[in-house]
């Protein structure tokens, strides 16, 4: 049996991260996501680094189960592929920026008179209104307006700093994946076709408020940063590496105060209460970093995790595959790719006990599928030479 979403056809029009991430997820739980590139051109991640075979990790990691067309929809034959292309689908994804999608005759006015029952969906950098609506979109520039390299320098007074990976493109690609999903359900339920919109700035700003915004929920009051984001423990050093240690509980303090040997910390006036414990966190983070200091990763795990106290190794990205908790979980899994060779990639996240989600096929080349689609929607093999000749479609 294949994923929930069987049945469903995404045209998928997005490029880079925040769009091919989402449709990823729906092709991996089952719908049938035909991703339009331009012939000779492709996704721009088909060019980044980390490759093999001509291949990049980028394109192969954000595209798998998905089957390529490639059209030329600066010309009108093209157009008109496409127009056919998307009378058979549920919902159509865009990440130009705004205005582009009319210019090239794409736009949701054009779509819906072709397919009005679609949900047509589109991603934005910053939205579709204000001074940034037509600048190009970098995740830097994500992370730096929302505030996202403030949180992570860890104060306002202290310098911004970047999250090294691309937060703004994959908060967004799970903010799409789930809107996408509840369009649909909408318009099972009432037959109501919707345009659903989002950018990458609101889906950050969205994903900031529900924990590092506290001291800007209260208006009229001011809380200090360090009080509003102080459930957070750091990352700690330990004799041969670092790992992460929670206390959020009374019970989980109390237990770290025993198994590190300092039950008078139970004492201190300072840690009594979780309330406490927040106001006077730098005391209590430098006093469980001064005992972490003392022994090493391993030898603290053995002892906080029979303890019941929460912790964690810090991996490096290298010794992630062979954990014992990854393996035992079944998060990675091993495929082989007919250019690239053997490769590892994670499996979808969510699993369905009835409708799990499958590994169908690999990331597709550019146009891969472009006479099998083609096919399917009528056209003859006469038309479909003529159409590659004259590179009105590629692959």
């Amino acid at each position: 049996m294949t994923g929930p979403l069987d049945g469903y056809r995404i045209v998928d029009l997005t490029g880079v991260i925040s769009g091919p991430f989402a449709t990823m997820i729906l092709a991996d739980q089952g719908a049938d996501v035909i991703k339009v590139e331009t012939p000779g051109v492709g996704d721009y991640t088909r060019q980044a680094g980390n490759r093999k075979a001509d291949l990049s990790a980028s394109f192969l990691n954000n595209n798998r189960n998905k089957r390529s067309i490639a059209i030329n929809l600066k010309d009108k034959r093209g157009l008109e592929i496409f127009n056919r292309l998307i009378k058979t689908a549920d919902v159509l994804t865009q990440n130009f920026r705004p205005g582009v999608a009319e210019r090239i005759g794409v736009g949701e006015d054009d779509v819906r008179k072709i397919a009005p029952n679609i949900i047509y969906v589109s991603i934005s950098g910053f939205g579709e209104k204000g001074p940034f609506k037509t600048m190009p979109t970098y995740d830097p520039l994500i992370q730096a307006l929302s505030g996202l390299a403030s949180v992570q320098g860890g104060s306002d007074e202290k310098r911004p700093r970047l999250i090294r990976t691309i937060v703004p493109d994959k908060v967004t690609a799970l903010t799409a994946a789930q809107a996408i999903t509840a369009a649909l359900l909408k318009r099972e339920r009432s037959g109501v076709a919707q345009h659903v919109r989002l950018s990458m700035l609101d889906s950050v700003v969205a994903f900031l408020w529900s924990s590092d915004m506290g001291g800007q929920t209260f208006i009229g009051e001011t809380v200090s940063q360090q009080r509003a984001a102080s459930f957070i423990d750091l990352i700690y050093e330990t004799q041969d590496g670092h790992m992460s240690v929670s206390t959020m509980t009374n019970l989980q303090w109390v237990a770290f105060t025993v198994a590190a040997e300092h039950p008078e910390w139970q004492e201190d006036e300072r840690f009594k209460t979780p309330a406490l414990r927040d106001l006077n966190i730098n005391d209590r983070l430098q006093l469980i970093q001064s005992s972490l200091e003392t022994k090493t990763t391993d030898e603290w795990m053995d002892i906080l995790e029979p303890a019941g106290v929460p912790c964690a190794p810090v991996l490096t990205r290298k010794e992630i595959p062979d954990h014992p908790q990854i393996q035992a979980s079944e998060i990675l899994v091993e495929l082989e790719h007919p250019q690239a060779g053997p490769l590892r990639q994670a499996r979808a996240a969510a699993r369905f006990d009835k409708t799990p989600p499958t590994m169908r096929r690999n990331a597709p080349l550019l146009g891969q599928h472009t006479t099998e689609l083609m096919t399917e929607l009528g056209y003859d093999a006469t038309e479909i030479d003529a159409h590659r000749k004259a590179s009105v479609t590629g692959g």
